[in-house]
């Protein structure tokens, strides 16, 4: 901290010079601009400006915290001024008296910005800034902000550390289950645009508050400096959930089915009691979010995860970015051939040629739409796979790396390597240790400009020619498929799509379907006809299950199979999810068994799909449509039949209204789904 303030970027007199916050953040960039700590003034300014637009900076107490990241900062510094008349920064108390300036490079390392996390803490410290106040001169106000003279910031926990519980809190406060002994458990998440001080002074205002409160807290700061995921356990064993940010949460699924608070970070700031009470109230009312989806994509994977692990989120992150543009582009493709016939593609582009009355250039418009978002499958598949392993630098050399793939048709494969190319080559650059200087640099020019060079190098001179001829053989040999083998391809499709209701191995068998859509063929729109299928068993056979042996289920289960109706029908696999998170060891596989025999049935009968989802909504642009449905209606009675063998062959059964407290939720066998 020493390096980043010095007397020479401290006013003690700041009101002499400034009387509005722009006059006063001019006031105290100058002073960085003076020692090279910034190379534009206005081009600052104008970051600084541009931050203060989204939210203001002021809190409560007197504090003033205008700050930016900016690509005209060389170095991660700190200015500091005081005003006697107090300056607006727009906090609900009135006017700042302390006002700091931090400036972090676009590209600052995290130990510079954890330095500025800590200070952003101990600004919630009465002592700390009321030494401030009281400094009188610029040396010793350095000082007692670097830490050299200053003691109050010593005690603070530090910015990566979770609170330590109390010894002997004032107040317990039983937890939601009612017991007397334990206190109530919180966890939280702080963000904002910056990730330089709103997100730090919400996390230590909330754990200050919560030791008042007698309450256990643990947050979760998603800061600039990066972020440490909680763990699995802490969170599942929380009673609520508080998220005080101003950027989206990431990986909010974790924290789903909990009662919950979600606020702007600067209320985690200056109301941190009343939010706790909030989440405690909402606790006993019982009150809690939706439950998680079936498939949250966390990014990178956990440093304790093992390669093969890692590797699956990765490929899941690419994926699920992936999945609406094929949604989106394959239905508005479907529809084009729908209301155009099957002779659409050739019509020439709406830009040049559109008359608002005929049919076809409506279809022409939606085929052509549909095109181009489809166009954009295995750029964004690369793009984010890249992002799931080196975060937001990955997308650039994902993105190039892509559209290399499609250049030279290596589809679906292509677009694999290339993310995992560019993950690859951004996190060996990250590695890299540089001069100071270029670190502002990294994350807008160096990163994207060589990375984007060496994967494309790569994929275009190197790796790129195989995959494409691997692609086109996979190609050629789907096209052939017939007989015995297309039934076989049919069987395992089937069997994937049902594995794991919407996990990883349902999306790749999906991915694999979608992926022939690019180029379509006889085969390959037989591979997307039966992956369809295929994955509308599970929900319907569990709904039709539900409803002619419903003895054998929960009141829960038969309730969930009222909706699973419509969620099959729709393709949507996650459905049957709720089943098997009940019951793994009988639901899955019958699921399986009539996945397969769907998946088998289709190829056998030479069905085909254009479009890439919609489940029995999209019927008439199925070829043979009839035996399309017999497919479907044979797995679904094979499903069926299985999962009512299997559970009417348990020793007990529990029915009737009171089933749902014979098994308890808590205690049933979860799903590994």
């Amino acid at each position: 901290m020493s390096e980043m303030i010095t007397a020479d970027l401290v006013d003690l007199e700041l009101d002499r010079s400034a009387d509005t916050k722009e006059a006063a953040s001019r006031a105290l960039a100058e002073r960085m601009v003076a020692l090279g700590r910034v190379t534009d003034l206005d081009g600052f300014l104008a970051d600084v400006a541009a931050r203060e637009a989204q939210m203001p900076t002021g809190l409560d107490g007197g504090i003033g915290i205008p700050h930016c990241r900016s690509a005209h900062v060389t170095e991660p510094t700190l200015a500091f001024g005081r005003s006697a008349r107090g300056i607006d920064f727009g906090a609900p108390d009135g006017p700042a008296d302390l006002i700091f300036l931090i400036a972090a490079p676009a590209g600052a390392d995290d130990a510079h910005l954890t330095i500025l996390s800590s200070l952003a803490r101990q600004l919630m410290d009465a002592e700390f800034t009321g030494a401030l106040r009281s400094a009188p001169t610029a040396a010793e106000a350095a000082a007692l902000i670097s830490g050299e003279d200053a003691e109050p910031a010593a005690s603070e926990p530090a910015a990566s550390e979770a609170p330590a519980a109390p010894d002997a809190p004032a107040d317990p406060v039983q937890d939601s289950s009612g017991s007397p002994d334990e206190p109530f458990r919180i966890v939280a998440v702080t963000s904002c645009p910056t990730g330089i001080a709103h997100t730090y002074m919400a996390a230590e205002s909330l754990e200050n508050a919560a030791r008042e409160a007698g309450v256990e807290i643990t947050v979760e700061t998603q800061g600039s400096a990066g972020f440490t995921r909680l763990d699995p356990a802490v969170i599942a064993a929380a009673d609520g959930v508080v998220f005080a940010h101003d950027v989206p949460v990431r990986d909010k699924d974790r924290f789903a089915g909990k009662p919950t608070v979600d606020v702007g970070v600067k209320a985690g700031i200056n109301r941190p009691a009343e939010l706790l009470a909030e989440v405690r109230e909402k606790a006993a009312r019982g009150e809690t979010t939706a439950p998680a989806g079936p498939t949250p994509v966390d990014n990178a994977g956990d440093s304790g995860d093992g390669y093969g692990t890692k590797l699956r989120k990765w490929l899941m992150s690419g994926v699920s970015y992936m999945v609406p543009f094929v949604a989106a582009g394959g239905l508005l493709i479907a529809l084009g051939f729908a209301i155009g016939g099957w002779k659409i593609d050739k019509a020439p582009s709406v830009a040049e040629h559109f008359i608002w009355t005929d049919h076809t250039s409506w279809a022409a418009l939606l085929f052509q739409i549909g095109g181009l978002a489809f166009a954009f499958l295995v750029p964004v598949l690369a793009g984010y796979i890249a992002y799931g392993m080196a975060d937001r630098p990955g997308l650039v050399p994902g993105f190039v790396g892509g559209s290399v793939a499609v250049t030279i048709d290596a589809g679906f494969l292509g677009g694999l390597a290339a993310g995992l190319l560019a993950g690859a080559v951004v996190m060996g650059i990250q590695r890299v240790r540089i001069p100071a200087v270029l670190r502002g640099i990294m994350p807008v020019v160096v990163i994207p400009l060589i990375s984007s060079a060496v994967v494309g190098f790569l994929m275009f001179l190197v790796v790129g020619k195989p995959i494409a001829s691997l692609q086109s053989a996979l190609t050629d040999w789907l096209e052939g498929l017939s007989g015995a083998n297309a039934v076989i391809l049919g069987v395992i499709l089937g069997l994937m799509m049902c594995f794991d209701l919407g996990g990883p191995l349902n999306k790749v068998a999906y991915a694999f379907a979608v992926g022939g859509l690019a180029h379509p063929t006889d085969g390959s729109l037989k591979v997307m006809a039966a992956a369809m299928a295929a994955g509308m068993v599970p929900p319907l056979a569990m709904a039709l299950a539900t409803t002619v042996r419903g003895r054998l289920f929960t009141k829960t289960e038969r309730e969930n199979g009222k909706a699973a109706w419509f969620l099959g029908a729709s393709f949507i696999t996650e459905g049957a999810i709720p089943f098997a998170a009940a019951d793994p060891l009988r639901v899955i596989p019958a699921s399986m068994a009539g996945g397969a025999v769907t998946g088998a049935l289709s190829m056998a009968f030479g069905c085909t799909l254009r479009a890439p989802h919609g489940g029995v909504f999209v019927v008439p642009l199925i070829g043979q449509p009839f035996l399309y449905l017999v497919a479907i209606a044979a797995g679904v009675g094979v499903s069926t039949a299985v999962v009512i063998l299997l559970k009417g062959a348990r020793k007990t059964t529990p029915s009737g209204p009171a089933a749902d407290e014979t098994v308890p939720a808590e205690k049933r066998t979860p799903a590994t789904v």
